[in-house]
């Protein structure tokens, strides 16, 4: 009866074994910047995002310095003429705001144009992530950019260097 209690418990004990998860993990950080064209895209982004910060920097300029010269000449205006000037600079700061919204918004410029030269690289990454873990039969792949849940990893488990072979960058 031992025996069998022995062998039974064997028998589940390697069954469960047999059919552990296996888990891995990447670094998509580490994966884009190490392909050149995400690099590309990053430096498009950055450089249209200088130059919008920039056009909208002028313009508050140029509000900045209306509302000097009304502050002095306040004293002179009769008092239509300052709200009419007074709200001309409110009409140009409405339309600097909608300008940056339109620009930075959530639903901006930026986003959407980061929507176009990223997230096809980033779909890429994710493809060659699926496909590896489809052909090793990892149940769970991590990814420990910007996760702080990911106390530890060991190494040996990182993946990532193989994502990027399966795109044909070099590491």
């Amino acid at each position: 009866m031992k025996r069998i209690i022995l062998i039974s418990t064997a028998l589940l004990f390697f069954a469960l074994a047999s059919s552990a998860q296996r888990y891995a993990f990447v670094d998509t950080e580490y994966i884009l910047n190490n392909i050149p064209e995400y690099k590309d895209a990053q430096q498009q982004l950055d450089d249209l995002s200088a130059k919008w910060q920039k056009e909208i920097e002028e313009k508050y300029q140029k509000i900045d310095q209306l509302y000097k010269e009304f502050q002095a000449d306040a004293a002179l205006m009769p008092e239509d003429m300052k709200k009419q000037r007074e709200q001309e600079i409110v009409q140009k700061e409405k339309e600097v705001r909608k300008l940056q919204e339109k620009r930075f918004g959530e639903d901006g410029d930026l986003h959407k144009k980061r929507q176009e030269l990223v997230k096809p690289i980033q779909e890429k990454v994710f493809n060659a992530i699926e496909e590896i873990a489809n052909d090793k039969n990892y149940a769970f792949v991590f990814d420990k950019a910007n996760n702080p849940k990911l106390l530890f990893a060991s190494p040996r488990y990182d993946i990532s260097d193989q994502v990027l072979d399966k795109l044909g960058y070099s590491y």
